[in-house]
């Protein structure tokens, strides 16, 4: 089996609009979470979310691009820039054919979906361009990426509820391990700040009225969040013939069904998913030092979590550093695995865990070492980010630090 290492990041998100600015406020516990101004949200329960804010798609693109373009997508697509720039990678004519691109994502181009039906129904026009399919279907990231780059290798799109982009994550990661590819554009993207969606969160009163407070007792539920994040995952050999610079080893993947509801988690489902990406990775649960936790906290999830990695780690879980970073950037919903998996994996390589923020109070259901508000100076051997979705479907990636 060949492994597979990170040789580049990209982010835009909450936090800032690329991998700099993103590690910047992740590391010094800064919030993204502010009012929402992208969606008229006045007579709605929740008015906050960690939008992406200050930038400007006319950077990016020409206008004629833009015709084919959501949010979900131009932020998948700036990403990936950013992740290959950041890795020196040099795609030859060769590279392209072993070079490809998989991305997560549950909802698509729900902007642009929202802007047809409000024209459609509100209006009553009935003529729409011919770029709307383009613009909101679902695989819209993985597709232009590899037109951009010239990529030949596989390519597709994962969706998968809130655990889209580590599937999409550890697709990549086995289909280079067992050398299908080489190289891997990796990661997911989501836009969920439009009205009707944030309308269809509204009466399942999981969204926070103020912010999102993960793991601790007056947590009041989650705040979504927008953007994206992606990878270069490369076999490791190639990596280091090319003399990359190289973050992190992904090592393994699990994933699970509960089988149980399609909203109420199951510890034992999330269990699952943990201990078969421990096994996968070949690692002891011991050498396991940080978790970047799902952690919504919502009612539901927080104290299912923690009893699913007491379930795994035993006596060792109170061992184990535990952040759940949505309290900063937002769930970002399709894309959660792939912005957590950078925060991950950037903790990992500059040996500071990112804080829990937001936290007030233990609650005696979630007895975990949480890392409380302040960024966490440490250099676990082994890390895992997870991901729970509704539907019941799980999906957990490890990662080793790389000594460097």
């Amino acid at each position: 089996m060949k492994r597979v290492v990170i040789t580049g990041v990209g982010v835009v998100s909450g936090l800032g609009n690329n991998a700099g600015e993103f590690w910047r406020a992740l590391s010094a516990g800064r919030s993204g979470i502010g009012p929402i101004t992208k969606a008229d949200v006045a007579n709605m329960r929740f008015k906050n979310a960690a939008e992406v804010r200050g930038f400007n798609e006319k950077e990016h693109f020409e206008d004629k691009m833009l015709l084919w373009l959501d949010p979900f997508a131009i932020y998948g697509i700036v990403s990936a820039r950013e992740a290959i720039a950041d890795s020196g990678i040099e795609f030859t004519e060769a590279l392209r054919d072993r070079a490809g691109v998989i991305t997560g994502n549950c909802l698509g181009g729900k902007t642009t979906e929202g802007e047809l039906y409000r024209r459609l129904y509100l209006e009553k026009q009935e003529r729409f361009p011919p770029t709307t399919i383009p613009r909101a279907m679902a695989n819209a990231v993985s597709s232009h990426v590899s037109i951009e780059f010239g990529l030949t290798g596989a390519t597709f799109t994962t969706s998968t509820a809130c655990s889209s982009a580590n599937h999409a994550l550890g697709q990549a990661f086995w289909l280079i391990r067992q050398g299908s590819i080489d190289v891997a554009i990796a990661g997911g993207s989501e836009a969920p700040i439009s009205f009707g969606h944030l309308k269809a969160w509204e009466p399942m009163r999981v969204v926070s009225p103020d912010t999102c407070r993960p793991f601790s007792k007056d947590r009041s539920g989650m705040i979504l969040g927008e953007g994206g994040a992606m990878f270069v995952m490369e076999e490791l050999e190639m990596a280091r013939a090319r003399g990359a610079k190289i973050y992190a080893e992904i090592c393994g993947f699990g994933m699970s069904a509960d089988a149980h509801h399609l909203t109420m988690p199951l510890a034992g489902g999330a269990a699952k998913a943990m201990r078969e990406a421990i096994a996968d990775a070949n690692l002891q649960p011991e050498q396991v030092g940080y978790i970047n936790a799902h952690g919504t906290a919502t009612q539901a999830n927080d104290p299912m979590e923690s009893a699913a990695i007491r379930m795994v780690f035993g006596d060792h879980s109170h061992n184990i550093s535990v952040s759940s970073t949505k309290s900063m950037h937002g769930h970002t919903l399709g894309a959660a695995g792939a912005i957590e998996g950078v925060a991950t994996v950037l903790g990992l390589h500059n040996s500071l865990l990112p804080p829990n923020a937001n936290f007030n109070e233990p609650d005696p259901e979630c007895s975990l070492n949480i890392i409380r508000n302040e960024a966490l100076a440490a250099e676990p051997e082994a890390a895992l980010s997870n991901s729970f979705a509704f539907g019941g479907l799980n999906a957990v990636v490890a990662f080793k630090r790389w000594e460097k």
